[in-house]
């Protein structure tokens, strides 16, 4: 691949220019979906706990069939005296207390694996992805048509410490509707997931890469839908929620000189 000579923007604290940078080659790449939507996948199914039935579960019993000749179903039944245990069914699918037809299985393989080079493929399409102006905007994050992507900020950004400060950068950085969108995003789930740990759902917001932390981490952690990660760090899931290329990321500069170190070829 040709060398790249484009540079893109440094932007400071206050939203104002403070000099170029020049663009690592990641950035050349077209993105394929299909290896993004393989490795988050891969992640998600590595975090899933195996879990199944009791394979004797509803055949602790004594229950067989009378055979033909009752003018009853053939449904294998209890035995021993008294009514009704000795006439109630049991053992089969689909009665009181009987096993499930096809129940959950614990030997089930639910792993989904993915090749080493085709990750690190993944990995390299979903960084690319993060300064495709299009796909950030299809993705839902609510951006201006006079932002250029990749969204690179100085270095003191890791070194804020309050949410205060880093809620006073986005906003002067453009993203006003985008933390209104968050903050109005969350809803309630659907289903069982909200009495097991997991009522609420909300929209995935701007990811901050950082190099070093200075307090920025534990100062954006408090913003709904703000991630902070190390560039060493990076993974499909978070660049690609969903499976959906195209997270709304701001680099900090150290960080961003990182990227070089990806061989693209």
């Amino acid at each position: 691949m040709a060398k790249n000579t484009k540079s893109v923007k440094i932007l400071g604290l206050d939203g104002t220019e403070k000099g170029n940078i020049e663009l690592p080659d990641v950035f050349n790449l077209f993105p394929r979906f299909d290896l993004i939507h393989r490795a988050v996948v891969s992640s998600e199914s590595a975090q899933k706990q195996p879990q199944g039935r009791d394979p004797l579960a509803g055949k602790r019993n004594t229950a067989g069939s009378w055979g033909t000749g009752y003018a009853s179903a053939r449904v294998p039944r209890l035995t021993g005296s008294g009514y009704p245990s000795s006439r109630n069914a049991a053992f089969a699918p689909g009665v009181v207390g009987g096993r499930l037809a096809h129940p959950p299985r614990a030997e089930k393989v639910i792993l989904k694996r993915i090749n080493k080079k085709e990750k690190v493929n993944a990995l390299l399409s979903a960084i690319s992805a993060t300064g495709k102006f299009d796909l950030i905007q299809n993705r839902g994050h609510k951006i201006t048509e006079e932002m250029e992507f990749p969204l690179v900020i100085d270095d003191k950004l890791q070194t804020l410490k309050k949410s205060s400060q880093v809620m006073e950068v986005l906003e002067k950085l453009g993203l006003n509707l985008e933390l209104k969108r968050v903050k109005e995003g969350k809803q309630i789930r659907a289903g069982k997931g909200k009495r097991r740990g997991r009522k609420y759902k909300r929209k995935t917001g701007p990811l901050i890469v950082i190099k070093d932390d200075f307090g920025i981490f534990k100062a954006a952690r408090n913003i709904p839908g703000v991630d902070v990660i190390n560039v060493n760090e990076l993974s499909c899931k978070l660049l690609a929620p969903g499976t959906h290329p195209g997270r709304l990321v701001l680099w900090t500069q150290s960080a961003f000189q990182q990227l070089k170190k990806f061989e693209v070829n």
